[in-house]
């Protein structure tokens, strides 16, 4: 069983990035002001309930993130850029040195997006687009 100790820290901030990130990335690609407040919480509450409840050990660890790895001036351009190419090294790094968390990985990731975009009001058109970019980024599209 994978944990922290077996990645160097550029490839655990990846994956850690690329969880936050595809939480922001569904956030942005509807940017509504008043909506960013409700997703922002529900990506903290799914997060928080994936620290007890993950479906193995890393992805319980992965969980344990703190910020999202952007700064709060950062373009939706650049949130999208880096949280694909984070996911796509994230799902590289998991397949060579913990293939059995590739799956887990994906569904993490995925599980967060669809959760932030259920957040006010359901799924909205640019947020599925959000999500099919996140999905084909880390292989499950």
């Amino acid at each position: 069983m994978a944990t922290k100790a077996d990645f160097t820290e550029d490839e655990w901030d990846a994956m850690q990035k690329g969880v936050t990130g595809a939480g922001l990335l569904v956030s942005l690609s509807d940017a509504d002001f008043t909506d960013s407040f409700g997703e922002a919480s529900a990506l903290a509450k799914y997060l928080a309930g994936q620290r007890e409840k993950g479906e193995t050990e890393l992805m319980r660890e992965l969980s344990h993130v703190h910020g999202s790895g952007f700064g709060m001036t950062a373009s939706a351009q650049k949130v999208e850029a880096e949280t694909l190419e984070a996911l796509r090294s994230a799902v590289a790094t998991l397949a060579a040195k913990a293939p059995d968390e590739v799956e887990p990985y994906r569904r993490l990731v995925v599980d967060v997006a669809e959760a932030v975009a259920e957040a006010k009001g359901g799924t909205k058109d640019d947020e599925t687009a959000a999500i099919d970019a996140i999905k084909e980024a880390v292989g499950s599209a």
